[in-house]
């Protein structure tokens, strides 16, 4: 083993190492604790705000156990905390701002290793961006989903929601009805019950590697869920001594593998931004093109929600992670390593599915392809991505005319307004809620229909945007859209009337419009006053990079280090 990073703290000799371990002491730590164990830092994004992560607590103690039962020294600190459910205006406008914490948390302390506790949809993303750029040991442990909902003998979760809530709109479903299942469908800690972004994250960091196998499925009550992260614990301390750095985890071959096996499951469309994210970190060359080229022809294996029936609990129980990425084996690098040391080839090697309607195999899949599209023309020059496991078949090769909303408080104002111009076959486009338009590329790509047309039965309509949508929702919804419109995107031209094509299948996406009058449009069209000019959201606006890079701040892509440079005493 290497010397270890901490002891340029406690090792030192004199007032500087007097003061570094004098402090701690005061906690009442035994002097031994100093002379050469492991420090391990357990990065806890717990937060009563974030209410997936509000069981962490219990979940750090865990790991602190496996660390000093391996002869560790384990510290636990806290890092800015997202939670989807409640900030505003938006996460993700501020999961970077997280990633800066948790890379400068880990970098200034006296850590060797760190334990990253995540769930809760930008807690996993930024966490591992963060700890990309400094490049220690790093291992994740996913705080897990929820039980599944329970409401009037029918099993629910968040899904649901965007069903529950059209019925409302249209009036068969009550106010009272609809508070009723808000406490039948959170009935437990942990993350959403389907495999919306938190799961897809938690799913992510297993194919990466970063955590042992089976972390993304053992729900969040579940007493697996802490003994894996008693064994976290245990195994971070081995990883310092073998000096295991996570760019060695963190491989090309890692994130192809991770791009399948999002497909197979029918992850989130979230999954895109974050991923190149993270690989911008680690300086590993990927590219919107990617996730089309590697999983765009992988079959949908998993049956849950939003893409099918089932919940994560099912998941779990039917085999979890390991039988999905069992019957992917043949598209997946099975030589790749993770965190417990062993190939993904041995890992996988008892793996099985136990409930065939749960976890399908790839010879029988619920769906031939289901990973994400890559869309590009006129309209999305950069690209913009479908899920089509979450589409309406019917709708994926389609022409309308544009319904034009240029804010998303235009859309609220008009979209249930009987004048408004509208049928099924018009196509839903929404400007302006893109990285740097809202700012922070909020989840509203998934227009609610308006309530005229859902009174008439339509379900489903094509809709355009520059900003994301839920991990939890479902829709033939095109997403993404680079360059974004508060950049000068051709999105940004769009009117009403305006005649859109889209072809899946061809990978394609025109608006009908001749060259010449979008470069009218162009010549009139004036950049947004976005309103904020100070602060982090100021910085944001400046640096944040287009959806088909990750939507990182450019200053932040690349590997920093973990070595501090200046001392202070």
């Amino acid at each position: 083993m290497k010397k270890l990073r901490s002891q340029e703290w406690f090792g030192k000799k004199g007032k500087d190492g007097f003061i570094y371990r004098a402090w701690m002491k005061n906690q009442g730590i035994p002097d031994e604790e100093f002379k050469g164990k492991p420090v391990i830092g357990i990065c806890n994004t717990y937060s009563e705000l974030t209410p997936c992560n509000a069981h962490f607590r219990e979940l750090a103690e865990s790991v602190k156990k496996g660390v000093l039962q391996a002869g560790g020294f384990p510290v636990e600190f806290p890092v800015m905390s997202l939670g989807e459910t409640l900030i505003k205006p938006t996460a993700m406008l501020y999961r970077n701002l997280m990633s800066m914490d948790v890379e400068e948390s880990i970098r200034a302390n006296p850590i060797d290793g760190v334990v990253l506790l995540c769930g809760c949809d930008k807690t996993t993303p930024a966490s591992v961006m963060g700890a990309a750029s400094v490049g220690l040991p790093t291992m994740v442990v996913s705080g897990g989903p929820m039980l599944t909902g329970k409401y009037v003998g029918k099993d629910v979760a968040t899904s649901d929601v965007w069903r529950y809530a059209d019925e409302v709109t249209k009036g068969s479903f009550s106010q009272d009805d609809f508070r009723d299942v808000e406490a039948a469908m959170c009935r437990s800690r942990g993350h959403c019950a389907v495999m919306g972004t938190a799961s897809t994250m938690a799913c992510m960091v297993e194919s990466l590697g970063l955590t042992l196998p089976g972390n993304a499925a053992i729900p969040a009550a579940d007493s697996r869920r802490k003994v894996l992260a008693q064994l976290t614990g245990r195994r971070i301390v081995d990883l310092v001594k073998e000096d295991v750095s996570i760019d060695k985890i963190l491989t090309r071959e890692a994130f192809e593998n991770a791009i399948v096996v999002n497909a197979g499951i029918g992850g989130s469309t979230n999954f895109v931004l974050h991923l190149l994210a993270i690989a911008g970190r680690c300086e590993v060359p990927l590219e919107l093109d990617d996730f089309d080229r590697l999983g765009s022809q992988i079959p949908l294996l998993a049956n849950l929600q939003p893409s099918g029936k089932y919940f994560m609990e099912n998941f779990y129980y039917a085999g979890g992670l390991p039988a999905v990425m069992k019957q992917l084996e043949n598209h997946l690098h099975m030589d790749s390593t993770i965190v417990n040391g062993k190939s993904l080839k041995e890992n996988l090697s008892q793996a099985v599915s136990y409930n065939s309607d749960v976890i399908a195999t790839i010879d029988n899949p619920f769906q031939e392809s289901s990973g994400i599209v890559v869309v590009r023309g006129n309209l999305a020059e950069k690209g913009c991505i479908i899920k089509p496991s979450a589409a309406t078949p019917a709708l994926m090769q389609h022409k309308g005319k544009a319904v034009v909303f240029e804010t998303i408080e235009d859309y609220h104002a008009r979209v249930n307004d009987p004048s408004l111009v509208v049928d099924k076959d018009s196509v839903l486009v929404l400007k302006n809620v893109g990285p740097k338009g809202y700012p922070g590329m909020p989840e509203v790509g998934n227009m609610a229909l308006p309530k005229k047309l859902l009174d008439e039965g339509v379900t489903d309509m094509v809709r355009i945007s520059d900003g994301r949508m839920s991990g939890t929702a479902f829709g033939t919804v095109l997403l993404h859209t680079a360059p974004e419109s508060a950049a000068g995107g051709n999105l940004a031209l769009v009117r009403d009337g305006d005649l859109i094509e889209v072809d899946v299948s061809r990978k394609y996406i025109h608006l009908h419009v001749d060259e010449s009058e979008l470069d009218r449009r162009r010549s009139e069209w004036k950049a947004p006053d976005l309103g904020f000019d100070r602060g982090y959201v100021g910085q944001y606006i400046h640096h944040v990079q287009q959806a088909d890079l990750g939507a990182d701040l450019d200053f932040l892509t690349g590997k920093s280090g973990h070595v501090v440079t200046r001392d202070s005493h």
